[in-house]
């Protein structure tokens, strides 16, 4: 992994990052990268477990507050870029989610990939990173992760990269009870359990 800063800076004195993986960049949003980010989000399939697809206006606005959580915290979920190809695939990374929740405030991880870079393994290596930066350069304690109980292929990703389920199954209070998509699994992983994991 190479972290190399970008130039400005952030309320903390930090400079942005750019996180690199052997094939993925994990870098800030840019207007480029709305279109293809507004593809990713307008695909019922790559969206079937949310409540629905995302207008151009919703998508472009999740960019923004994306860079704004950057800017305050250093971390959020960072625009995702295939190295060999410069082509924007998805997203990754942290976010602070809070909410009348048990486990609430808390850190969150996620991920979504455009439909054609599934199976690759990139939203894998891409959350490992995540985790690396959230426990080792932002010294968060846990980091949480949580989807609708169908989500298997999301589930599989959270299990592979160490990440246990806790059983503490909850419904999302941002989530419509129509849509059939309110009951959640929680997971989870601590500094600790990450460390272990690496050892």
């Amino acid at each position: 992994m190479r972290i190399a800063p970008t130039g400005s800076k952030h309320e903390n004195g930090d400079s942005e990052m750019e996180i690199e993986t052997s094939r993925l960049l994990l870098r800030s949003w840019t207007e480029s990268d709305s279109e293809a980010f507004a593809k990713i989000n307008s695909d019922s399939t790559v969206m079937r477990y949310f409540p629905s697809v995302y207008s151009r206006d919703r998508s472009d606005e999740m960019m923004q507050l994306c860079n704004t959580e950057m800017e305050r915290f250093g971390f959020s979920f960072w625009a995702l870029e295939r190295k060999d190809t410069g082509a924007l695939i998805g997203l990754t990374g942290l976010h602070n989610f809070d909410a009348e929740l048990q486990f609430c405030p808390c850190v969150e991880i996620g991920w979504r990939l455009a439909r054609s870079q599934w199976g690759k393994g990139f939203a894998t290596e891409a959350a490992r990173e995540s985790l690396m930066l959230g426990f080792s350069e932002f010294k968060i304690e846990s980091i949480y992760a949580f989807t609708t109980l169908e989500n298997m292929p999301s589930r599989a990703v959270m299990s592979k990269i160490g990440m246990v389920d806790t059983g503490d199954n909850f419904k999302h209070p941002n989530v419509p009870a129509e849509s059939g998509l309110q009951d959640h699994c929680l997971y989870k992983i601590t500094k600790t359990e990450w460390l272990k994991n690496s050892c």
